[in-house]
């Protein structure tokens, strides 16, 4: 059953962009980075690909609430909002660059073996379940445009924020 269009869409998930917009973004928040005093530091214990494309998807709904953002918390920077997709980009490219260290080739084929048709049939779930209304279409459509290695680790990030942000209502189907 396809949901009713009055139904508030949610904000979909967003692949990060090609590897040298995210080092652009990093270049510009480099001397912030680098000012952190090491007690600021934590490890990190996320999904990095995971966070940015939920972050980059809910970013222009965030730009859309600054003035509200900016009335109500007086005390909040709000040109954080501002520069939220160039710090999740940032965060990528150094997640990117922790990851080129060591042979990463050879590391790579088998996880590329494994993730194409993962990636195929991801999309094909994801396409039956937008024909059903459970998923937006025109996220998908985006997802599978992708091509290349890069591409495809971004789709399946994508896809599994897709899925993630409306199992709830894929559950309730089944």
């Amino acid at each position: 059953m396809a949901k009713p269009s009055s139904v508030k869409k949610k904000p979909a998930p967003r692949k990060p962009s090609a590897p040298p917009q995210a080092a652009a973004a990093f270049d510009k928040v480099l001397a912030e980075i680098e000012a952190l005093s090491p007690d600021r530091l934590i490890p990190v214990n996320l999904d990095v690909p995971r966070v940015v494309s939920q972050v980059l998807g809910v970013s222009p709904g965030l730009v859309a609430l600054r003035p509200a953002i900016a009335e109500h918390l007086p005390t909040f920077d709000v040109a954080l909002v501002d520069r939220l997709e160039t710090y999740a980009l940032a965060a990528w490219y150094a997640h990117l660059l922790s990851l080129s260290s060591g042979d990463v080739e050879s590391a790579l084929k088998p996880l590329l073996a494994e993730a194409a048709p993962l990636r195929e049939d991801l999309l094909g779930d994801a396409e039956a379940l937008a024909r059903r209304g459970l998923l937006d279409a025109e996220t998908v459509a985006d997802i599978r445009a992708g091509q290349g290695y890069i591409d495809t680790a971004n789709d399946l990030v994508a896809l599994s924020a897709l899925f993630s942000a409306s199992w709830s209502e894929i559950a309730a189907v089944g």
